[in-house]
């Protein structure tokens, strides 16, 4: 009879253990936590799914929970990953450490940020836009565009944050991709010899353009957004627009990783982050540009129809970013 007690309750146990492990979900997020937090707690009001989420670092914006995912590779412990940019996604991908998934919330975003083989899928986009001061500059002293940041007027008085990290990695690659290896180092090394100011995190650039201690910067539109509502010294606007360059465009992306525990829940909480509502309170929270047609946002939030964007490809970003590593680290470490 005691045995048949332990075998009851040993199946009690394991019956707790599967509900507790069906009724929750692990997210980890490279989003800021102010933003990404409200959202995930809205998705387990809807779903009375719990969620556990990692959020990455400012300084590390990006690479904590990319390595995170890396290093779990055989023993996975999440089961989405939602990314402020769409390269992260695809560095995973190209390392099999993903999954296709493909969202009914994602039939009316726009191919060209989605995954044609569904293993990653856009939404809620920022820019990256020239930050600056007004009190420093005006009229036409203000620059239009980021080649402007090479130019001796500027010496000393730009910043941005360092491109070993977050969105700015992924601008750097971008650039070597569009321009090619040789005009983009080029870039880089007009820009150290012009003085410019490395700073922690695109917050930091924001604060130092606040401050006056730059006169201009490159950040991205959630921080731009904040800066314009506290003060009204500092104004924003969107680079080469006048040049046919473009404006880089950085979709939020979400994945489903490979292996993951949580999978029906996974595929429930990508559901919701690609839906509309999730859209507009990101439009609402952080200036973000939705995807979805006919998302109702904020007045000031800029619409990606009225942004001529940076042509770039994506999956060649993020071969590009992993490769150029041990370049960018030599070259922050020589300024």
């Amino acid at each position: 009879m005691k045995y048949f007690y332990l075998f009851v309750v040993l199946v009690s146990v394991l019956f707790v253990s599967c509900k507790r492990d069906n009724n929750r979900v692990v997210v980890y997020t490279s989003v800021d936590q102010v933003f990404s937090e409200p959202v995930l707690k809205e998705f387990e009001k809807e779903t009375g799914i719990k969620v556990e989420a990692l959020y990455d670092t400012e300084e590390a914006k990006s690479t904590g929970v990319l390595n995170r995912i890396i290093a779990e590779k055989d023993n996975p412990r999440c089961d989405v990953f939602w990314s402020g940019d769409p390269v992260r996604v695809i560095v995973l991908k190209n390392r099999g450490l993903t999954q296709p998934y493909l969202s009914p919330e994602a039939k009316d975003i726009p191919e060209v940020f989605k995954d044609s083989s569904h293993y990653w899928t856009g939404f809620s986009a920022r820019a990256r836009v020239i930050i600056y001061n007004k009190k420093l500059l005006n009229g036409s002293d203000v620059p239009t565009s980021v080649f402007d940041f090479t130019k001796e007027k500027y010496k000393g008085k730009v910043a941005i944050a360092n491109p070993l990290f977050g969105t700015t990695t992924f601008h750097i690659a971008a650039l070597f991709t569009v321009l090619g290896n040789e005009k983009a180092m080029q870039y880089l090394n007009d820009l150290k010899r012009n003085d410019v100011i490395i700073t922690t995190s695109n917050g930091d650039v924001k604060n130092k353009v606040l401050k006056g201690e730059a006169a201009c910067g490159l950040t991205d539109t959630d921080d731009a957004f904040e800066a314009v509502k506290e003060s009204n010294d500092v104004a924003y606007l969107f680079p080469d627009q006048y040049n046919g360059f473009g404006c880089l465009i950085m979709p939020n992306a979400v994945c489903l990783i490979n292996g993951s525990p949580n999978t029906v829940n996974g595929k429930k909480l990508i559901d919701f982050l690609l839906s509309r509502k999730v859209e507009k309170m990101l439009a609402k929270s952080c200036a973000q540009m939705p995807l979805h047609k006919g998302v109702q946002v904020p007045k000031g939030i800029p619409q990606l129809d009225n942004i001529i964007p940076m042509k770039v490809d994506y999956n060649k970003a993020a071969g590009k970013l992993e490769k150029i590593q041990k370049t960018l680290k030599k070259w922050v470490e020589q300024l």
